[in-house]
């Protein structure tokens, strides 16, 4: 066997779990956006993965398709490899993320994955790989984060989620915070948004055809009904989420908005991403100005609060009005 330099064993037993959790296998172009590799090294790879497994299965290439490489025994592999403390802790950090933000049944089948790869390993590695895992994550502050959260009720997601993977229609006991008793709806959902607040995108199938957001703490109960339903064609729950600043949407409010941070401010906001399509720009004054397109005034002024006077709203006006006033400059530091 070529012998492989060991600066690249670990990319290389990387690749082979790449290839062995895949049922298709991995492609060139995986291989050189995950590693960050030209073709080239790409290539090289594939040759270093052939050689070390013989198992390796070399697939298309025929007619226009890009060759795939597959392994199969991954288990086998992962009893050679044993357990890591940095994917340990990397699964307890997902799993203690999960709860944070009340995705319970998420956390939930994290939980149970993890358990699944402690059985597979011996009682020392376990406990070392533990040890290591917990002072990982006290180092980085996830074995107990302050902060607000919202509180759900598991049994809401759960119905939730099971309504999800047929789809099937929901009947939910609902208080909106303008109505003085609870509304029982009937809606399709398509999807769950975790967040400052969870939220079920959905349509009301009493309203429009429009996709709307209801906040999960506030449905009291929630019933899936045997009653299937097809989704809306083109819909894109990336694209709807975008729309919003947060949780929050509105097609009232829906606009471009512009922020100007101060030349003091600017550095600190351009670590920041506000909105997965802004766009940033320095001014003449060694500011910055950032623009997007989304919904949901009243959380931008939360979010603005806390940059004090050090950013300036340039629209929409209605935004900039609202936090009219309350631009504090006694801040003793920025966000």
């Amino acid at each position: 066997m070529k012998y492989v330099p060991f600066s690249k064993t670990h990319e290389l037993l990387r690749l082979a779990d790449m290839a062995a959790a895949r049922e298709d296998g991995v492609s060139l172009e995986e291989i050189k956006q995950t590693f960050g590799v030209t073709l080239r090294s790409a290539q090289r790879m594939t040759q270093a993965l052939t050689q070390a497994f013989p198992s390796v299965v070399v697939s298309g290439g025929k007619r226009g398709e890009p060759k795939r490489w597959s392994l199969a025994g991954g288990e086998r592999l992962l009893h050679l490899k044993g357990i890591r403390d940095d994917e340990l802790s990397a699964l307890d950090m997902s799993i203690r993320r999960a709860e944070r933000e009340g995705a319970i049944t998420e956390a939930r089948a994290l939980a149970a994955l993890r358990d699944r790869l402690v059985v597979l390993h011996s009682t020392s590695e376990v406990v070392r790989a533990e040890a290591d895992a917990e002072a990982t994550l006290q180092a980085r502050g996830h074995a107990c984060r302050p902060g607000p959260s919202t509180a759900y009720d598991p049994a809401i997601l759960e119905i939730i989620d099971l309504a999800l993977k047929g789809p099937f229609r929901l009947e939910i006991t609902y208080l909106a915070e303008l109505d003085d008793e609870p509304r029982l709806r009937t809606v399709e959902p398509y999807g769950v948004l975790f967040g400052t607040r969870c939220y079920l995108a959905c349509r009301d199938l009493a309203a429009d055809e429009r996709i709307r957001n209801f906040r999960v703490d506030r449905i009291l109960n929630a019933r899936r009904l045997n009653d299937s339903f097809q989704r809306k064609q083109g819909f894109d729950l990336k694209q709807h989420v975008a729309r919003a600043f947060e949780s929050f949407h509105s097609e009232t409010e829906f606009g471009t908005v512009i922020w100007r941070f101060s030349s003091k401010a600017a550095r600190a906001a351009r670590n920041y991403v506000f909105h997965p399509n802004q766009t940033i720009e320095d001014d003449d004054d060694g500011g910055l100005i950032v623009s997007f397109e989304a919904a949901g005034w009243l959380e931008m002024a939360w979010h603005l609060y806390k940059w004090g006077d050090t950013v300036e709203v340039i629209a929409p006006e209605q935004l900039r009005r609202m936090v009219d006033g309350h631009r504090r400059d006694d801040f003793p530091s920025l966000p």
